[in-house]
């Protein structure tokens, strides 16, 4: 059996998690016996780690050319020397680096187009993915990363003979930046196009039934297959740090709530909550969170308190495990609802215990791992009481920081999610 991935990628300039989760679906399903997987990226190229596993070196429907067709009307009918210019690899990365690629302001009219397909995705380049998709035969299972490039589907099965899967996670996020009438008009061509879907994909309860409340469909193919992963740093024996340390581990934007963390650790330190406290951030960001983060770091400059915050450079490797290893809680107060929360796996998995706000699926995952304490209301107050709570409290710490380590382990591990994925491909009625 044959799987192409096409995958909407970041660039590698911050922490995404639906990035992860897409390398993972790709690394799970090809432990199947008699499966072959490739993933090709969409817009931006893919970084080291993508490269190493396995991920397709060319990339799709380039992000400069797309943006410029759509802004500027002289690139309308690019010639394709100019557009293989425009995406190269270097313009790619440098896009990435420059650019909010998690922003929908501006790109309102594209991102109805891409949902659409007609008009985003050109059809000269749909004939470039088909013959790069059937070069060694015609593929059994195109999975789609997510809703916002259903536009596709309907291309694809015009060309070709083929099932269709498809990622559900925080296609909100984006949406619901977008301006009147867009965002209702986005839902409402998802809800058209999910016709030439064969089945869906979404890892939580809360996820599935955030989809159907926002599309109307009836949710009959949409299969909840919860993420895992084989971790790659160990929990199990973990030393506490001695000196008290608040983690954030995720991309640095107003949309994570780094802003919320800060405030709730400047307060802390004011009042001498928890003595000592430092605070450690590890996940990136893009170009348009750098007046965010300019903010925060003069917030804490004013209070005397920029020295008691690390930074991490790096949010892969060596240095992701140093800032799980230096950290004895991780909270990610994010604003918006999250459709699941992988970077709380992430800490649970090295040990970590979280705190997070009763929204979205982290009611459902906390309840799954036992990994940390949820908080509500989803006040400010609510969060440093939780907070200081749990850092005061050693052996609350690493209660939890053990039960989410071990049923991470077993309950979400790879394989297990490996058995989940082929299930859904074999209700296609494809033999694997």
């Amino acid at each position: 059996m044959k799987i192409f991935y096409l995958i909407t990628g970041s660039g590698g300039s911050f922490y995404c998690a639906n990035c992860y989760r897409d390398m993972l679906y790709v690394r799970a399903i090809r432990k199947v016996p008699g499966v072959t997987a490739k993933a090709l990226p969409l817009y931006l190229p893919p970084d080291s780690e993508d490269l190493r596993n396995g991920f397709e070196k060319e990339v799709f429907f380039g992000a400069v050319s797309m943006y410029l067709r759509e802004r500027i009307k002289i690139f309308r009918k690019m010639p394709l020397f100019l557009e293989k210019i425009f995406d190269s690899t270097p313009l790619l990365r440098l896009a990435a680096r420059l650019s909010g690629t998690t922003n929908s302001e501006g790109l309102e009219e594209l991102t109805l187009n891409m949902i659409e397909g007609d008009n985003a995705f050109k059809p000269r380049e749909v004939d470039r993915l088909v013959r790069y998709l059937k070069k060694e035969g015609e593929p059994d299972v195109i999975h789609l990363s997510n809703a916002l490039i259903l536009g596709l589907a309907r291309q694809l099965k015009q060309r070709m003979n083929v099932k269709i899967v498809c990622s559900l996670l925080n296609e909100d996020d984006w949406i619901d930046d977008m301006a009147e009438p867009f965002r209702v008009r986005a839902w409402s061509l998802i809800a058209k196009e999910t016709s030439y879907v064969d089945s869906f994909i979404t890892p939580s309860k809360y996820s599935k039934d955030h989809f159907i409340k926002k599309t109307g469909v009836s949710g009959d193919n949409i299969h909840i297959v919860p993420l895992g992963f084989d971790p790659e740093i160990s929990g199990s024996g973990r030393e506490i740090p001695q000196t008290p340390s608040l983690g954030f581990f995720n991309r640095v934007s107003s949309h994570n709530g780094f802003d919320k963390l800060t405030d709730a650790f400047i307060e802390i330190r004011e009042r001498d909550l928890v003595p000592g406290l430092t605070l450690h951030v590890c996940g990136g960001f893009t170009g348009v969170d750098k007046p965010f983060i300019a903010e925060q770091i003069s917030k804490l400059k004013s209070k005397g308190l920029k020295q008691f915050v690390r930074i991490y450079p790096e949010f892969i490797g060596d240095k992701k495990a140093e800032f799980f290893r230096n950290v004895n809680v991780i909270s990610v107060p994010v604003r918006k609802y999250d459709g699941y929360g992988f970077y709380l796996l992430e800490a649970n998995a090295a040990g970590v215990p979280v705190v997070q706000p009763a929204t979205g699926a982290f009611p459902e995952i906390i309840e799954m791992t036992g990994g940390g304490m949820i908080y509500k209301p989803d006040s400010h107050s609510a969060l440093v009481d939780a907070l200081v709570t749990l850092l005061n409290d050693q052996d609350l710490q690493e209660k939890y920081g053990n039960d989410g380590n071990r049923n991470v382990r077993e309950q979400l591990s790879l394989s297990k999610m490996t058995g989940n994925l082929s299930a859904v491909y074999r209700s296609l009625e494809i033999n694997i």
